[in-house]
């Protein structure tokens, strides 16, 4: 079950898998960045619902030099545009731009995207939702002690198997939809 709707602040995201389409190649440039249906309209929708939306986001691509922060920087603003054309808004998108090899406190499973989140914010993380469609994003969530939710799209429906426990919903817009109805 989704945090009681009455206590659900903030709701952090995964970007590749669960926003937009991932590739084994990596998002390197806007276009290439393909939202998955329904993905934008859930963060106009959640943010609508006075809900403060928040990104955390592996780059390692730009560790490995397939891609720069600049571009990187260009596919999050045509992800802001179009969130904002859907009348949503998105609070900060945290980004880890580290080689694996690096062994940062800020690369998922490692909660430090989450804490971050929290103090850009100004809440607690304790408890809200982390969702996202790997492995990593749940060992993320609980070693936070934020609350992981698993979205069947990118690499979801392997991660739900393997975390039967961890409530799981078709897609980002299932989500949003059970979240909004709860709290009326």
């Amino acid at each position: 079950m989704v945090a009681e709707p009455h206590d659900v602040q903030l709701v952090i995201l995964d970007r590749d898998g669960v926003i937009n389409h991932d590739s084994p190649d990596y998002i390197k440039n806007a276009d290439e960045w393909y939202p998955i249906d329904g993905s934008i309209d859930a963060i106009a929708k959640l943010s609508q619902a006075g809900i403060v939306v928040c990104i955390a986001t592996n780059q390692a691509g730009i560790g490995r030099g397939l891609f720069t922060e600049e571009d990187l920087d260009d596919i999050h603003k045509r992800l802001l545009k179009e969130v904002d054309a859907a009348g949503g808004t998105i609070t900060h998108i945290a980004f880890c731009p580290h080689h694996p090899d690096e062994r940062c406190r800020c690369r998922k499973p490692a909660p430090g995207m989450l804490i971050q989140l929290g103090r850009v914010t100004g809440l607690s993380i304790a408890g809200q939702p982390f969702v996202g469609d790997s492995e990593k994003d749940v060992e993320a969530a609980n070693a936070a002690g934020s609350m992981p939710i698993i979205v069947r799209t990118g690499n979801g429906v392997t991660t739900a198997r393997k975390y039967p426990r961890v409530q799981a919903f078709d897609d980002l817009a299932m989500f949003a939809d059970c979240v909004i109805s709860n709290r009326t």
